[in-house]
């Protein structure tokens, strides 16, 4: 059964169906630039894209799981809460006026114990930007007291709204962009796409940012090295300096967090001496389903005689269907 479609009312971040609007695309189409100011792929990712599937489902413009059931925007999201918390800006993806924003609501993940009600407020702190030729775009999940721009301000491409926050119905920091043309939501990645194709539809992004946009899935998140076993809350706070290994750590641990992996993909994670000597292998089991996130980690204890002075590197590597999809490298100085 089709999915039926939301009311858009307040600030909710409503269920939508994608429209597919045909051979009006290329007559309608807006160009974009980024919604937030970090560098694609570097400092900052996509961790979901719009969902196409109309059933209780969820698939992305490619046909993969960067999504989940309802899904009415991209998230581009940062990597450690570290990062939010030094300030990014959240900008204007084109010029328009601001027809509404809000402030106030708490920067706290959602699954935090003392988390407060969102009923109504699942966008948390945002604007909404009216654009030319019945375009608008809305930014959700901005830090409170961090908005620029008030109800009627004109507002240029790139220019500061505000700054990526953690409010509103989110557990990560990022900024959620939904794009809509005369009220019904629409794929920047997959602008008039029919329904069912894969990759199909125009790209409404500045010509310039379209590489660094390109799909990827999976996507390596985070990488590090720790003096023990990690967690995803250490991994998300970004507190690499209480983390980093010394010579004399209890124990040498190489860490990976992954966005986008399918079930069935096999990760590998190995850890090389100074000396070029394997001090760790480990290969996971394949994953039983999607993972929106997964973090693996691996090492040794330290040896009798401490670790040797060097460096040391990391290997991971991501195998779907046998064949390599994801290789990711990196190094700590002991």
């Amino acid at each position: 059964m089709a999915r039926q479609r939301v009311p858009r009312t307040g600030w909710s971040v409503a269920l939508w169906c994608v429209l597919s609007f045909g051979a009006t695309a290329a007559a309608d189409a807006i160009e974009l630039g980024l919604p937030i100011d970090c560098e694609i792929g570097q400092t900052c990712l996509v961790q979901n894209y719009v969902d196409h599937d109309r059933s209780d489902g969820a698939s992305d413009y490619r046909c993969g799981a960067l999504t989940y059931d309802g899904h009415s925007g991209t998230d581009f999201r940062l990597p450690t809460l570290a990062m939010q918390r030094n300030g990014v800006d959240v900008l204007a993806v084109a010029d328009g006026r601001v027809l509404r924003t809000r402030d106030g609501v708490a920067d706290i993940s959602v699954s935090a114990p003392d988390a407060p009600p969102i009923a109504g407020q699942e966008c948390g702190n945002g604007a909404v930007v009216a654009h030319a030729d019945g375009w608008e775009t809305q930014y959700c999940h901005l830090a409170r007291g961090s908005l620029r721009v008030k109800s009627g301000d004109l507002v240029k491409l790139g220019q500061p709204l505000g700054q990526v926050g953690l409010s509103g119905k989110t557990e990560f920091p990022h900024v959620h962009l939904t794009v809509r043309l005369r009220g019904e939501v629409v794929d920047p990645f997959a602008f008039g796409a029919s329904e069912g194709s894969c990759g199909g539809g125009t790209a409404l992004w500045n010509p310039a940012l379209r590489e660094s946009l390109s799909y990827r899935a999976p996507a390596v998140l985070n990488t590090g090295f720790a003096k023990g076993p990690v967690t995803m809350e250490q991994v998300e706070a970004g507190d690499s300096a209480n983390l980093r290994p010394g010579n004399d750590a209890a124990a040498l641990v190489a860490f990976v967090r992954t966005i986008g992996l399918r079930g069935g993909d096999v990760q590998r994670l190995s850890i090389t001496g100074p000396d070029g000597g394997t001090i760790v292998d480990q290969t996971e089991k394949p994953l039983e389903r999607n993972k929106a996130q997964f973090l693996i980690f691996a090492g040794r204890k330290r040896p009798p005689e401490g670790f040797k002075p060097g460096e040391y590197r990391a290997d991971y590597s991501v195998v779907r269907e046998g064949k390599i999809l994801l290789q990711r490298t990196f190094e700590v100085s002991l």
